[in-house]
């Protein structure tokens, strides 16, 4: 059983003073604000910390609609423990409890998932406490804007990729501050999941972001989603013009809902509404991304990758489509679209970004994550990277995701997938010698010298 004894921590840093809280051998400095914005305006960074006694007790979110699927796989979201928060540009520190005087810890900032659209940084189901004292590294966890506030937009009253400004203002922070927390500038790493993966791998192209960060691990990014949005970005931008001034959020939230559906008839990519937009503040042109990434090649150390049966998180799960292909025949075609839909939307992408990123010159690993337990019918679907990168079993308990799984199994596997993943923040390499889980499959991706040609 855990301890519950927590003693303050006082952080004397050129930001301000910052208190954290020490509980388990952890520090965690929550819920600082590194910026500041007004709707559908950029964000401008703060000079100093302000403390803001709401958050001694509540976490600050972007107004959002709650995910029935998310909900029932994941678990409940504690909403009594939120604060809804349009400005929602925080992040949290944490970092082991004991650390030698001069000593400079790697850096691992994580960005969340979640259709760039639900989700914040201080989840308890991605609660990086494990993780900090198993690798003795600090994570970073940060918060920024979603959905109507952060990643539609279209025009100079309502940008785009205010998400991605936010994130930038985050590492720029990161950058400045890192160091009065025993963490080395110099050493950041990136780590996102789904749409937190997406957006890492913009950032890689994104103007401004240059230097403020030198590896990254993408994990289950909708790549194959990225492609031919601008005209359904633009529809959606002018279907919500009458509630873009709506005063009560939550009333917001609910008019954007009823107004998805209409866009669904732009196939596969309507599933994620909202998104990064090229051609727009940070960003290129789409047909110039992939030159770019090439150019940057040999600026970022990368390891991206994702799970063998992605979709099944949103196909197997559905009770509709079980009761006509959950056995039999019909079974054997819910596979079938399994297979190909994680292709299409996560593996084809991911290799192709793997191989097009070698040729440039970069140093990258290519990771797929596996299930071998037969009775687990719907076998490594998305987010099951989640438990195994943060641990966190009381956050996970009453998972849907992990029914069929015992904790032990993903304890076993998830403290060597976190070591293997702070040997990459450390130096980027992973070594052939280090243990592997028997759920991976991991390779650095090599370029046959006939291929550079």
């Amino acid at each position: 059983m855990k301890s519950q004894h927590q003693e303050t921590h006082v952080f004397n840093t050129r930001f301000g003073i910052i208190t954290g809280l020490k509980k388990d051998g952890i520090i965690k400095a929550k819920s600082i604000r590194y910026a500041y914005s007004k709707r559908f305006q950029k964000p401008v960074p703060l000079k100093h910390f302000i403390y803001d006694n709401r958050l001694e007790d509540k976490i600050p979110v972007c107004p959002q609609k709650l995910s029935p699927l998310v909900e029932k796989m994941i678990g409940r979201t504690p909403v009594e423990e939120f604060v809804p928060e349009e400005s929602t540009q925080y992040l949290s520190v944490n970092r082991p409890g004991n650390i030698l005087e001069n000593e400079k810890l790697p850096v691992v900032v994580w960005i969340h998932g979640g259709s760039h659209e639900i989700g914040c940084g201080d989840l308890p189901t991605a609660d990086p406490a494990e993780w900090v004292k198993e690798q003795h590294i600090i994570v970073v966890t940060v918060s920024y804007r979603l959905g109507l506030f952060g990643f539609l937009g279209g025009d100079e009253k309502r940008p785009p990729n205010l998400g991605l400004l936010d994130m930038i203002e985050a590492l720029k922070w990161i950058k400045i501050n890192i160091t009065d927390f025993g963490g080395d500038p110099e050493n950041v790493t990136l780590l996102g999941q789904s749409s937190g993966g997406d957006a890492i791998a913009h950032l890689m192209i994104s103007k401004g972001a240059a230097h403020l960060f030198h590896r990254v691990i993408i994990q289950s990014a909708p790549l194959g989603l990225r492609h031919n949005r601008k005209k359904m970005s633009a529809e959606f931008l002018k279907k919500t013009e009458d509630i873009k001034d709506e005063v009560d959020v939550y009333k917001m939230m609910d008019d954007y809902g009823k107004l998805v559906p209409s866009i669904m008839k732009y196939g596969l990519k309507a599933a994620m509404p909202f998104g990064v937009q090229y051609g727009f503040p940070p960003l290129c042109n789409e047909e110039e991304s992939i030159e770019q990434w090439s150019e940057n090649a040999k600026r970022y150390d990368v390891l991206i990758g994702f799970n063998n049966d992605e979709t099944a998180f949103y196909l197997k799960t559905s009770e509709a489509l079980n009761k006509y292909f959950g056995k039999g025949l019909g079974l054997k075609i819910m596979d079938k679209t399994v297979e190909k839909t994680t292709d299409i939307i996560y593996g084809a992408p991911a290799r192709q970004f793997a191989e097009n990123y070698a040729k440039g010159g970069g140093n990258i690993y290519f990771f797929k994550i596996h299930s071998n337990l037969k009775e687990n019918v719907i076998g490594a679907p998305h987010c099951i990277d989640l438990p195994l990168i943060f641990g966190n079993e009381s956050a996970w308990k009453s998972s849907e995701l992990l029914k069929d799984i015992p904790w032990e199994r993903i304890q076993k596997h998830g403290r060597k997938l976190r070591a293997l993943w702070a040997e990459f923040a450390r130096n980027g390499t992973i070594s052939d010698s280090s243990e592997r889980p028997e759920i991976l499959e991991l390779r650095k991706i090599q370029v046959l010298q006939n291929d550079t040609n």
